[in-house]
C-alpha cells in the first residue's frame, strides 16, 4: 500500500483524547461505530497520529538545540529577544510558564492518546470485514504501538516523571505519574513485541513509497535510543543491549540498509530512495512539510535571502529568518574561545577540507553544495553583482564566527562595542547553516525533502559509543570512520581518520564533538550532552555551569499541573 501518500493526505480521525488531563472524557460526534466503513478508513485512521508526530518535532527541535552548546538564538539588533524566552533556554533558566515546555508535553501526549484511541478502536473490529488478514491488521496496530513508544521515549527523556497512559479508558492508566522505570519497561516491552509484528524493509534501496511506515529496523532503532540513554533515564547501564540491537541492524537482520554516498544524500529531495533512511516523515510541497517550518530549518538562514540568494520565493513559507545561528568560536576581536564545549565552526575546521564547510550554493537542477553560510552572501541581479543586506540597519551582511554588534564594521576591523552575549548581537553575528536544501523556484526538488527521524549513521555512532565506553576505542574509531569517509576528499581523509586507520586519537571529548558534527541541529544535542555528563556542568560561550543537575529534567508546565492535581512538579522547580 502507498503509505507515503496516505500519511501526507491523512484525514482527521474520530475519538481524539485530551492531551493534558488524561482523566478527561472523550467528546466527539463521530464514533468508531460509524467511522470505519472501508479499508481506507482504517488505514487513514492508523496514520493520523503520524501527522501529529511530524508536527510535534518542532518543539523538540527548539528544546534540544537551544539548550545545547552548538546552536543559539541571540538578540539581533532589535530582533529575536522575545521576552527572553530563547535566553532562558540557552542559560538553563526556563520556568514552568515557558510555552515551549507546554507545547512539547501536549504535543507528545496528544500523539499518545491518538495512538491509544486507534489501538482501542481497531481491537474491536473484525479484520476480514475490511479486507485485511489478521497479520496485516496486527501490523497496522503495531504501527501505532511503535509510534506511541516513540512519543514516550521523548517524554521520558524530557520530563522523566510522567503519566503512563495506555488507553482512552482512564482506569487502565497510571494514577498520577508512573516511575521512570515503569515507563521505560513499557517502552521496551512494546518495541520488542512490535519488532516481531512489523514488516522488514524490502530490498536494498530506500523506503520508497513505504516512507513513513515503521519497520522492524525502525522499532529496533528506537530500542537503541532507549538503551543508549538508560543510564541517565533510569540509572541502569544498558550499553550491551544497545550494542546488540545496533549490531543486528547493521548486520541486516531487520532489512538491508547502507550509508548514502554523500553527506547530504540523506537530506535531499529524493531521500525516500536513500538506503540510509530508517524512518522519515514524508514531506511534499503541497502537503505537510514541517521540516521547512520556522522552528525547524526554514529559519536557520538570514532574513531577506529568499529572493536574492536562494531564489525560493514560491516555496510558500514566506521569507527566511535568522532564528538559529551557530554559537561563536571567536570573541569579537578574533581571539579563539577555549571552552571544551561549543565552538561548532572551530570543531568543523579541525578537519578543514570537510565538504560541509563549503558555502551553501544552489547549483540548479535540484543540486546543491555546502552546508554553511558565512562572509558576504553575493548574488547577481539583472547582470549586477550585489550582496544581501540586513533587514534592519541597512548594512551589507558579513557573517562572522562571532557574536557582537558589528553593523557596518569592516570584516578586518574590531567593533567598538565588543560585548558578546545573548543580548549583544546583530544580523552579522554567527555562521548560519542549511542542513536541508533550499532549492530555487525552477527546481523540481523544492520543498520535497522528507524529514529524517532515524538514519543508519545514528546506529553506527551509537554502536561506536558503546564500544568506546567498553574500552574499545579502536573499533569505535573504525565505525565512526565508516561514516566520516564521505565528508572529506580522498586526498585529505588519510589525515582525518581515527586510529588505528588514521592519526587522530578518539577521546571522550572528540567522540562528543563528532556526534555534534554529524548530527548538528538534528534535535538531539541536549540528550547527548546529558548522556556525556556535560549538560549541567558544561561551560560554553557566555554560559556558565548550572547550579546543580536538576536542569537535566525539564519542568512540568504549570498549566499541566493546574489541570491534573495528581501530578507533582519535578525536583528543582
Amino acid at each position: 500500500m502507498n503509505i507515503k501518500g496516505i500519511i501526507m493526505s491523512a484525514l482527521a480521525v474520530a475519538l481524539m483524547c485530551s492531551c493534558t488531563d488524561l482523566n478527561e472524557k472523550i467528546y466527539d460526534q463521530v464514533s468508531s461505530d460509524n467511522y470505519f466503513n472501508t479499508k481506507m478508513d482504517v488505514i487513514r485512521a492508523v496514520y493520523r497520529p503520524f501527522q501529529q508526530g511530524y508536527y510535534s518535532v518542532q518543539s523538540r527541535q527548539v528544546i534540544e538545540e537551544l539548550t545545547g552548546d552548538l546552536v543559539a538564538t541571540w538578540k539581533k539588533d532589535d530582533w529575536w529577544d522575545d521576552g527572553g524566552r530563547w535566553r532562558r533556554l540557552h542559560d538553563h533558566t526556563w520556568t514552568v510558564e515557558d510555552e515551549v515546555l507546554k507545547t512539547e508535553w501536549n504535543g507528545c501526549f496528544t500523539g499518545v492518546m491518538q495512538c491509544n484511541s486507534i489501538i482501542g478502536d481497531l481491537s474491536k473490529l473484525a479484520p476480514q470485514k475490511f479486507g485485511f488478514t489478521s497479520a496485516e491488521f496486527e501490523g497496522l496496530i503495531s504501527q501505532c504501538r511503535t509510534l506511541r513508544a516513540w512519543y514516550y521515549i521523548r517524554l521520558l527523556g524530557m520530563f522523566r516523571n510522567i503519566p503512563l497512559a495506555v488507553s482512552c479508558d482512564a482506569s487502565q492508566n497510571s494514577t498520577g505519574q508512573a516511575s521512570p522505570k515503569e515507563v521505560y519497561d513499557f517502552i521496551e516491552k512494546e518495541l520488542k513485541e512490535c519488532i516481531e509484528l512489523l514488516p522488514a524493509k524490502a530490498g536494498s534501496a530506500g523506503n520508497g513509497l513505504s516512507e513513513g511506515q515503521w519497520t522492524k529496523a525502525g522499532a529496533a532503532a528506537l530500542l537503541v535510543r532507549l538503551y543508549l540513554n538508560a543510564e541517565k533515564w533510569i540509572g541502569e547501564k544498558k550499553y550491551s543491549d544497545c550494542e546488540a540491537y545496533a549490531q543486528k541492524i547493521l548486520d541486516g537482520t531487520y532489512g538491508s540498509y547502507s550509508l548514502g554516498k554523500t553527506w547530504d544524500e540523506v537530506y535531499d529531495w529524493q531521500n525516500e530512495n536513500c538506503p540510509e533512511v530508517i524512518f522519515a516523515f514524508p514531506s511534499a510541497k503541497g502537503y505537510d512539510h514541517f521540516v521547512y517550518s520556522g522552528d525547524m530549518y526554514w529559519w536557520t538562514v538570514p532574513a531577506r535571502t529568499i529572493a536574492n540568494y536562494f531564489g525560493d520565493t514560491k516555496a510558500g513559507n514566506g521569507d527566511h529568518n535568522c532564528k538559529y545561528g551557530l554559537a561563536p568560536s571567536l570573541a569579537p576581536n578574533g581571539t579563539p574561545y577555549t571552552t571544551v564545549l561549543g565552538r561548532p565552526v572551530a570543531k568543523f575546521k579541525k578537519y578543514p577540507e570537510d565538504y560541509r564547510l563549503k558555502l551553501y550554493r544552489n547549483l540548479g537542477n535540484s543540486k546543491r553544495e555546502g552546508m554553511m553560510l558565512f562572509g558576504y552572501l553575493e548574488y547577481t541581479e539583472n547582470g549586477v553583482k550585489k550582496r544581501v543586506v540586513s533587514p534592519t540597519g541597512g548594512y551589507e551582511l558579513y557573517l562572522r564566527d562571532m557574536v557582537a554588534n558589528f553593523g557596518n564594521t569592516a570584516p578586518d576591523k574590531v567593533p567598538a562595542d565588543q560585548t558578546s552575549d545573548m543580548l549583544h548581537g546583530d544580523h552579522n553575528s554567527g555562521w548560519r547553516y542549511c542542513k536541508y536544501p533550499f532549492y530555487r523556484d525552477d527546481d523540481e526538488g523544492q520543498m520535497e525533502s522528507d524529514y529524517v527521524e532515524i538514519r543508519l549513521a545514528e546506529i553506527i555512532y551509537s554502536l561506536a559509543e558503546c564500544k568506546f565506553r567498553d574500552g574499545d576505542a579502536a573499533e569505535a574509531g573504525k565505525l565512526l570512520n565508516s561514516v566520516r569517509l564521505r565528508n572529506y576528499p580522498e586526498s585529505a581523509v588519510k589525515d582525518y581518520l581515527y586510529a588505528p586507520e588514521g592519526p587522530v586519537e578518539l577521546t571522550e571529548n572528540e567522540l562528543l564533538d563528532e556526534w555534534g558534527r554529524e548530527f548538528i541541529s538534528e534535535g538531539r544535542r541536549r540528550t547527548d550532552l546529558i548522556r556525556f555528563n556535560k549538560f549541567s556542568t558544561g561551560v560554553w560561550w557566555d554560559k556558565g555551569a548550572d547550579k546543580d543537575s536538576h536542569t537535566e529534567i525539564l519542568a512540568i508546565p504549570q498549566d499541566v499541573l493546574n489541570s491534573n492535581a495528581s501530578l507533582k512538579q519535578n525536583p528543582g522547580y
